[in-house]
């Protein structure tokens, strides 16, 4: 009598095509390539060589916080206090350093404190109270808004920081922070002026996608995003890593927030507002999932190196630039809905 072989299909290797359509960051890749080809097509302008360095700043400027957040929402929480956070941040800064005249290193690393103590309150709280990360870091949001306006005020009467470009350690600050260097110029070609901002963005998101991928903590993170009980019961130590996770939100407030204020020398008290939620498309753009336990840093620099994109070829291409916020709206969810069919073809796959 013949045997019949059996085999069991859940156990079969995933196809080169499955493996690839399984990435979270693939919807990202292909829309960061339309959104490319649109305004090639488009806006003559934004064909200049030049103009990389452009949308590269403009990208870091979002990617910096959209690689924490990703992180944070794979955890599966949210923070909409990192817009404000990063204004807080700076502010901070400037005004430690100027009211008590201190080497605008001392501001810095005060800022520092300012920022990672925000991010612990609002993993604290959310431990404490187990209230919904919305909730917690929508009340931080108003919290810090209200002080990013009402501090200066207070002690300045004015709603922009005192200018710190002649204090004592600005110069060596800003080359740390807010410097940039010109590649490839020769000739008649300007070169490609590359700000440190940039490098800061791509470390985070080589570094945030390492350990997401490769250490024990990434394992931590995706557990305790997918379902935190069932993850507190397998050893994950699940408050720790959100707090983590929130702390390291409060460090890159930090880092973006003294390249703002050292790169313009004083920072608005209401900017920031509304960045949180650009951060959030980028991530979701980018592969994440709202409820969490799925996602990928590099597909959250992606989604920000659309939105520059997208934000200097609109002016490009001679379209209003008030349907920026349109389009934002409209990608996100074609993003979405693009997301969850790359992953259900890859299921079939």
């Amino acid at each position: 009598m013949s045997s019949l072989a059996t085999t069991d299909t859940r156990t079969a290797p995933k196809s080169p095509i499955a493996a690839l359509l399984g990435k979270p960051e693939v919807g990202a890749l292909i829309g960061a390539v339309a959104i490319c080809v649109l305004f090639l097509s488009v806006a003559p302008a934004f064909r200049g060589l030049a103009n990389v360095g452009t949308i590269l700043y403009q990208s870091s400027a979002i990617g910096i916080m959209a690689v924490p957040v990703a992180l944070l929402m794979i955890g599966g929480e949210f923070d909409l206090s990192a817009g404000v956070a990063v204004t807080s941040s700076a502010l901070a800064a400037s005004m430690l350093a100027w009211e008590f005249n201190f080497n605008v290193w001392v501001g810095v690393l005060l800022a520092l404190v300012v920022s990672l103590a925000v991010g612990f309150a609002n993993g604290w709280l959310l431990y404490r109270t187990r209230l919904p990360s919305f909730l917690v870091t929508l009340g931080t949001y108003f919290v810090l808004q209200g002080a990013n306006l009402a501090v200066p005020r207070l002690i300045d009467n004015n709603v922009t920081s005192p200018k710190i470009d002649d204090m004592a350690g600005f110069n060596s600050a800003h080359a740390v922070f807010a410097s940039s260097h010109t590649f490839f110029k020769s000739g008649s070609f300007e070169g490609i002026t590359i700000s440190i901002s940039v490098l800061y963005w791509v470390l985070l998101t080589v570094i945030a996608a390492i350990v997401l991928t490769r250490a024990r903590a990434g394992n931590w993170i995706f557990a305790a995003g997918g379902d935190a009980e069932a993850a507190r019961a397998s050893g994950v130590p699940v408050v720790r890593t959100k707090i983590g996770l929130f702390l390291f939100v409060g460090f890159c407030a930090w880092l973006l927030g003294m390249h703002t204020l050292l790169n313009f020398s004083t920072v608005q008290s209401n900017q920031g507002v509304g960045n949180e939620f650009i951060y959030i498309i980028a991530a979701v753009v980018g592969g994440c999932l709202l409820t969490g336990g799925f996602g990928s840093v590099i597909g959250a620099s992606i989604g920000a190196l659309i939105y520059g994109m997208t934000n200097l070829g609109i002016t490009y291409a001679g379209w209003n630039v008030d349907w920026l916020k349109t389009f934002l709206g409209i990608m996100l969810v074609l993003a979405t809905l693009i997301n969850m069919w790359v992953r259900r073809q890859a299921e079939r796959r």
